[in-house]
């Protein structure tokens, strides 16, 4: 069976990241990679950028039926990622695995103080400073939406330092906890981790065949 990957950019909700070869690095692995885009924060605050990636989920299941569905990113287009594939596109279990690259996901995480600031992009991207107790905080943490069983391969980069690597550490264990089939894979690098490198290449091919 066929399957597509939908791919989500990065430039932390604000901004479309330019230069990304990562639809090239991935179509390597045999995938048909489809790239999406999705209003930004300065456009529309949380939730419009999930309707956004499921309308084009839903485009392109109709443009190729029985098409299998996966879904990957990177950075702020890893945090969608994660959304699409823990709350599915129309039901739970329609999108069929998620490849998530150096993914920010929980804003009131006690070691990453400055997504509480006015102006972060997690506040840019709700409308408000996130905040423990509020409503679109809850939803908008893939935290909270685990459960489904989807496969999950997380990848972040051991010297990030725009998004801590226990973003990843900790989601992974959340995941397991739930029942998740999940592979997690720091490696050498920074926040734009090589997908091409050697080491990231093979632990996406398992992933894939797995």
């Amino acid at each position: 069976m066929e399957r597509a990957l939908i791919w989500l950019h990065g430039g932390a909700w604000m901004r479309r990241h330019a230069g990304e070869r990562s639809r090239e690095i991935l179509a390597v692995h045999g995938l048909d990679v489809v790239p999406v885009t999705h209003r930004l924060s300065g456009e529309a605050t949380w939730p419009a950028q999930l309707d956004d990636i499921r309308a084009a989920a839903r485009k392109l299941r109709a443009d190729k039926p029985g098409v299998r569905v996966l879904v990957g990113g990177r950075s702020s287009g890893a945090h969608l990622a994660l959304h699409l594939g823990l709350r599915g596109i129309d039901a739970p279990d329609d999108v069929a695995g998620v490849i998530a690259c150096s993914p920010p996901v929980d804003p009131l995480a006690a070691d990453w103080p400055e997504s509480r600031v006015a102006g972060s992009p997690w506040a840019r991207l709700l409308g408000h400073v996130p905040v423990a107790g509020d409503d679109l905080t809850a939803d908008v943490t893939p935290t909270n939406h685990v459960g489904n069983g989807v496969p999950v391969l997380l990848l972040h980069g051991a010297g990030d330092t725009t998004v801590p690597p226990t973003q990843t550490l900790d989601l992974a264990n959340a995941l397991l906890a739930s029942g998740h089939p999940v592979t997690a894979y720091l490696a050498s690098g920074d926040h734009d981790l090589d997908l091409g490198a050697d080491d990231v290449r093979q632990v996406i091919a398992s992933f894939l065949r797995a």
